[in-house]
């Protein structure tokens, strides 16, 4: 009886629907309009652009503003068509006692409370209120804080910064609290990612590892991904397919399964000789004398954490479910017992071919968007994270359509524009 060949399953990558090269400069922050082939994106160039889709097929700038200084970075809410945004000389346009005293680094608008929350690089962590353009409050943090959410249903701030430490506040109308402090990485956080649902905090950094943060399960548990071989640029969670994306410096996009049960990585272990073959460290001058032995190079086992020697770690594997998509050192007991099971793989890696600054996904339509160094933005259709795609809008619709800025209020290191779609 002849074998039946089983076809090879096709591997699901994103898909380049545009690029967009027309700015000046870096672009620090794009977002996609959601159900509309529409773009927002904000320069070192000082300019805000809209971008339109048309007829063919290419996108063009049909508002073109430009703001005082470079804008560092922005937050668009889909459901007001609000744009909030920050700029690198923190000034203020309506009233000069509100401001950072450096570049504004992250900035985010909380509809519910109608407050802006915004950091700087004077390592203050400001928030107002969006109606009247009032400080409310301000805590001051240790370090340049690179990385922000919150979380409306518990006004819980989480704050990262460049010493690689998370700080979690509890935000009142006029003051803060400070909840506690956590540190797992070795490098500065450089971004995060907050899923409400799972009650789970998502910290890329330099040190080119991600941490899920189990916040709300009172379990305390800290799960490691590493997938990637520079820093890691921005982090997004799809939550209806439970996956996540994440970017780095390189260009490299990695799409993470969390729909599976995964495993801390062990504490290493403390030893002055292989918890193996029992040979000493090169520290351990006692033991060295007394065996008449040369010290050996300690190591760690990624599996179970026991410090051993180079002859009994020799060997290599991926351990997924511990977040090791990579090849890593594992101790010879630890290697026989890893299955083929084990090693099947839990994340997709993708090429975006340029060092990506800036990435926004949006999931109503499944589309990515990653900005460059190279000055391009691009954008992708994400078919590999939406089990069904979402009507959208037509083209004609929005191309009928005439776009206009309302600066409506100006304030702080916030400059906000009401984005509107008036029928022509």
């Amino acid at each position: 009886m002849a074998a039946e060949i089983q076809p090879k399953p096709q591997t699901r990558t994103p898909v380049l629907l545009n690029k967009i090269e027309a700015s000046q400069d870096v672009v620090n922050t794009a977002v996609i309009i959601p159900k509309e082939d529409g773009v927002i994106s904000v320069s070192e160039d000082r300019t805000i652009r809209i971008w339109l889709k048309r007829d063919s097929g290419q996108y063009w700038p049909s508002i073109y503003h430009t703001m005082p200084d470079s804008c560092s970075c922005m937050s668009f809410n889909p459901e007001t068509r609000r744009l909030s945004m920050g700029m690198e000389n923190g000034t203020i346009s309506v009233s000069d006692c509100f401001s950072h005293q450096g570049r504004v680094t992250v900035v985010l608008f909380v509809l519910e409370m109608e407050w802006v929350l915004s950091t700087g690089q004077d390592k203050n962590f400001t928030w107002h209120c969006s109606e009247s353009g009032t400080q409310l409050g301000l805590y001051r943090t240790t370090a340049w804080v690179s990385g922000l959410q919150f979380d409306v249903e518990t006004r819980h701030a989480f704050v990262g910064d460049y010493s690689g430490q998370v700080t979690i506040l509890k935000l009142e109308l006029d003051s803060c609290s400070l909840v506690t402090t956590f540190k797992g990485h070795t490098g500065n956080v450089t971004a995060l990612c907050w899923d409400p649902v799972q009650r789970v905090l998502f910290s890329g950094s330099a040190d080119h590892s991600i941490i899920m943060w189990d916040i709300g399960g009172g379990k305390g548990t800290a799960i490691e991904l590493q997938g990637h071989n520079e820093k890691v640029q921005g982090l997004c969670y799809a939550p209806h397919t439970r996956q996540l994306i994440s970017c780095s410096s390189d260009g490299g996009i990695v799409i993470w399964n969390m729909d599976v049960t995964r495993q801390e990585t062990p504490e290493w272990l403390d030893s002055d000789s292989c918890q193996k073959c029992e040979q000493p460290f090169f520290w351990n001058f006692k033991q060295m004398w007394d065996s008449k032995k040369i010290g050996l190079r300690q190591h760690h086992c990624r599996k179970c954490g026991q410090a051993v020697c180079g002859k009994c770690s020799a060997k290599r594997s991926t351990i997924p479910l511990m977040g090791f998509e990579f090849e890593v050192r594992v101790c010879d007991s630890c290697h026989e017992s890893i299955t083929d099971e084990d090693r099947a793989p839990t994340a997709t890696f993708h090429d975006s071919k340029h060092s990506i600054v800036y990435m926004h996904y949006e999931p109503t339509m499944g589309w990515l968007l990653t900005s460059g160094a190279d000055k391009v933005v691009k954008v992708r259709q994400t078919r590999c994270l939406l089990r069904q795609r979402l009507d959208r809008q037509p083209n004609s619709d929005l191309l009928s359509t005439n776009w206009s800025f309302d600066q409506s209020q100006i304030f702080s290191h916030q400059i906000f524009f009401r984005v509107e779609l008036i029928e022509g």
